[in-house]
């Protein structure tokens, strides 16, 4: 059977779906409090930001396309519990750790906040509480409301966001300011680790292999074409949310008197749209950003339940969904703030492991002893992400330091000339193996 032509109108269509999976909670808070943080060195923070929160995300897209599959495809080479537990940490991180209670914070800190003369801790448990018994009424039934939500949610969102975009280039608010912190002297280092916080490259592993099945349903049948329209459509969504994000980021840089004190880059935005729209404008923004919110959270929260039943079938997926959205709603009343500042260590450990299995997937084909340089890339992502995870966390320093000979280690990123390292030397490898058959016996 031939494998299917998609129409121009499909791979636009299939461009917004992976736009609108992208474009969640923390695609919106973390651009805007990293361009207020890095003021005048707003440039190179931004390129950073983009190659973590938009390429990674597009190259884990094509790597899922290439390999056929997702995490259990890439490491089947390897014991079934390898890939089991990258995937595991990776629901987890994604799901009720971080990812998921994140969006009820979010949706707190925008859609209910600003219009409180104070928040405390029991309008933050009551709002979370009620997003999540809704979050749970949703993925238990999703049935045609969210299909009709969807719809009508991510034009409304994309309206918002040019509006947004729009304003800030033609009224900026303060002038751009000097860059505070570690944003003064390691700008780009410091945007592609805020980048991380995303999590998009984690969930592009996830979406990958949903866009993957999508495109199989549509009659796309052969791996080169599934990894040329999954291309084709990742840089639709990875144009639009790098054009998101280049806006707020220019938002922060331009709210540094505004927005000055803010703890978060959801007050840094509810700031701004009070300042110039006035009410009705965070009516607006609260109500979007809320239902945006919403959506991610029942599509984070149906993604975990379905893969943990899947993995425990013992438990049903009700359950399942009860249990997520439980641990949710408890993680959530940590605060923003707070929840941000405990992932950052957890994602600093599974990150570097993500990206090793999305260099594997370009690298595979070119090296011959798979599952030795597989294994060995694994193991180094994993080993320096914890170094790295220890070092921010403060924990088990004379441990951590003696490591700090690792090229890059000061900044977080010893993995990536490591990984890259072994994957060379694994295709480098298979070259020299050709020469030696290619090279004429000498009698």
């Amino acid at each position: 059977m031939l494998s299917k032509r998609l129409t121009t109108t499909d791979t636009l269509s299939l461009g917004f779906m992976l736009f609108a999976f992208f474009l969640g909670a923390g695609n919106i808070i973390f651009p805007p409090m990293a361009g207020m943080s890095a003021g005048e060195n707003l440039m190179p923070a931004m390129l950073g930001f983009l190659v973590t929160a938009v390429g990674l995300p597009l190259l884990g897209l094509i790597a899922v396309a290439k390999a056929g599959g997702g995490i259990p495809v890439i490491t089947r080479l390897l014991p079934a519990w390898v890939g089991t537990a990258v995937a595991v940490a990776i629901f987890i991180v994604i799901g009720p750790a971080f990812a998921a209670p994140r969006t009820g914070l979010v949706a707190y800190e925008i859609g209910l906040l600003p219009f409180l003369s104070e928040g405390t801790a029991l309008t933050q448990l009551g709002f979370t509480f009620l997003f999540f018994v809704l979050a749970v009424a949703l993925a238990l039934r999703p049935g045609k409301l969210m299909d009709t939500v969807g719809k009508m949610l991510t034009p409304a969102l994309i309206l918002l966001l040019a509006v947004l975009a729009i304003s800030v280039l033609v009224a900026p608010q303060d002038p751009i300011g000097a860059a505070t912190g570690a944003w003064q002297d390691t700008p780009f280092t410091n945007g592609f680790l805020e980048g991380y916080m995303t999590m998009d490259a984690l969930g592009a592993l996830m979406f990958g292999t949903l866009m993957v099945d999508i495109l199989r349903r549509k009659g796309v049948t052969d791996a080169a074409s599934q990894a040329g329209y999954l291309m084709k459509a990742g840089v639709i969504a990875a144009t639009g949310l790098a054009v998101v994000y280049v806006s707020l980021f220019y938002l922060g840089a331009t709210s540094s008197v505004l927005a000055a004190g803010s703890e978060n880059g959801g007050a840094v935005l509810s700031a701004y749209v009070m300042q110039v729209f006035g009410t009705p404008g965070l009516f607006i923004l609260s109500a979007v950003v809320t239902l945006a919110c919403l959506t991610t959270a029942v599509g984070l929260i149906s993604a975990c339940s379905e893969y943990f039943n899947e993995l425990l079938p013992k438990i049903s997926y009700r359950n399942w969904v009860l249990i997520n959205a439980s641990a949710c709603a408890v993680v959530a009343n940590v605060g923003l703030a707070q929840l941000i500042t405990i992932s950052i260590p957890v994602l600093f450990i599974v990150y570097p492991v993500a990206m090793a299995l999305i260099i594997y997937a370009f690298a595979g084909r070119q090296i011959s002893q798979k599952k030795t340089v597989l294994g060995a890339m694994i193991a180094i992502a994993f080993f320096t992400g914890l170094l790295s995870g220890l070092k921010v966390a403060g924990v088990a320093e004379p441990l951590v330091n003696a490591f700090s000979f690792l090229p890059l280690f000061d900044k977080h990123l010893a993995w990536l000339p490591l990984t890259l390292l072994v994957a060379i030397a694994g295709m480098a490898y298979k070259r020299s193996e050709r020469q030696i058959v290619a090279e004429p016996v000498q009698g």
